[in-house]
C-alpha cells in the first residue's frame, strides 16, 4: 500500500460521497450536525484525495453509484456503509438499524433505486461544493 493512502487511512473513518448529488450534499449536512466530535471524515469522490481511494480499493472513478465508507481500512458501500454510519451516530439516529434487519438484499435494492434516481429526485449541482471553514474539521 502506499504510504500516502496509508496515512490517509490511519484511524479514520471517511466517507466518500458525490460532492454534485444534492443528496449526498444533504447527507454532509446531516453528518456534519450530527456528528459533533467529528468523527468521520468526508471527501468528495471528484477530489485528488477521494480519486486516490476509489482507485485503492477499486471503485470507478468516473461513475459513482454507491457512497464508499472507509474504517479499518475496510471498504462498505450501499445499505451497508449507511448502516455502519448511523449506528456510530447514537440516539436517535441509530434506531433507524432495526432497517437493517431486512434481507440485504432488499436494502441494497432501496439504495440502488434512490442512487440511481438521485439526480432526477433530488438535482445537481453544476460544481462541487465547497466546505465552510466552520466545518473544516469534518472533511479529510
Amino acid at each position: 500500500m502506499d504510504s500516502y493512502v496509508a496515512s490517509l487511512l490511519t484511524n479514520k473513518k471517511i466517507i466518500l460521497f458525490d460532492a454534485q448529488c444534492k443528496l449526498c450534499s444533504a447527507w454532509c449536512n446531516f453528518m456534519i450536525a450530527n456528528d459533533a466530535h467529528a468523527k468521520f471524515k468526508l471527501c468528495s469522490v471528484q477530489s485528488s484525495k477521494g480519486e486516490l481511494l476509489l482507485s485503492h480499493f477499486g471503485y470507478s472513478t468516473k461513475n459513482y453509484g454507491s457512497m464508499v465508507y472507509v474504517e479499518n481500512g475496510q471498504a462498505f458501500t450501499q445499505s451497508t456503509a449507511f448502516f455502519k454510519i448511523i449506528k456510530q451516530l447514537g440516539y436517535p439516529w441509530k434506531t433507524i438499524c432495526v432497517f437493517s434487519l431486512l434481507p440485504d438484499q432488499f436494502n441494497n435494492w432501496l439504495y440502488n433505486k434512490i442512487a440511481v434516481n438521485r439526480y432526477a429526485l433530488f438535482g445537481k449541482y453544476r460544481y462541487c461544493r465547497l466546505p465552510l471553514e466552520q466545518d473544516k474539521a469534518h472533511y479529510l
